[in-house]
């Protein structure tokens, strides 16, 4: 049993270190998905083809950084798990830069299925840091609300156009600002040294 406790802990520890040195990776990724939902509630008739083009791009940054944040500290418990969040995002987001005629019903699909992994991942990584935070129920949150969207989609592939650009608004800017919250408390404890994330 004291193996095991041990074992728990050295787990909890790393999982902190890791949120405490990729704390500029959820802030990046955020930064990128609120400008973009900020920019799709100004601008609603911007034409779905180029709409989708600056949202493939905005995946594709927040997978790159994740990509980097999680080899550089791949000694560290759950890494992979932020490494897999950077791939899915550099798969889906060149996919789509690939493929700029890709039809409507084509592009909401690709970005539900986008929404419902990575809600899937993130609550897996919510899961993984729980011994090193009280709050990680923003992961939690944040990979909900990622969930949630991607089955609304799903089961409104048909909607019109500008009604998916502001579903796809809605949750950038949610999803987004989660992520600067996150990534600012990870932060905090990198500066203090803190035993706990989020007290």
């Amino acid at each position: 049993m004291a193996n095991s406790d041990s074992l728990l802990a050295s787990m909890g520890n790393d999982a902190r270190e890791l949120v405490k040195r990729t704390w500029w990776v959820f802030l990046v990724g955020g930064i990128a998905m609120l400008l973009f939902g900020l920019l799709a509630f100004v601008k609603p008739g911007i034409a779905l083809l180029v709409l989708s083009m600056f949202f493939a791009a905005s995946i594709l940054v927040d997978g790159a950084f994740n990509v980097v944040g999680s080899i550089s500290n791949r000694d560290k418990d759950g890494w992979w798990i932020m490494l897999l969040i950077g791939l899915l995002g550099l798969g889906g987001g060149a996919f789509a830069l690939l493929n700029p005629p890709i039809s409507m019903l084509a592009f909401v699909l690709l970005v539900a299925i986008e929404a419902i992994a990575l809600g899937v991942f993130l609550i897996l990584l919510g899961w993984r840091v729980r011994k090193a935070t009280s709050r990680e129920w923003v992961l939690y949150l944040t990979g909900a609300l990622s969930l949630l969207f991607g089955l609304l989609v799903l089961l409104r592939p048909m909607q019109g156009g500008i009604s998916i650009v502001y579903i796809i608004a809605t949750w950038a800017v949610l999803l987004g600002g989660l992520k600067i919250y996150f990534s600012f408390k990870a932060r905090s404890l990198a500066a203090h040294g803190g035993a706990r994330l989020f007290r």
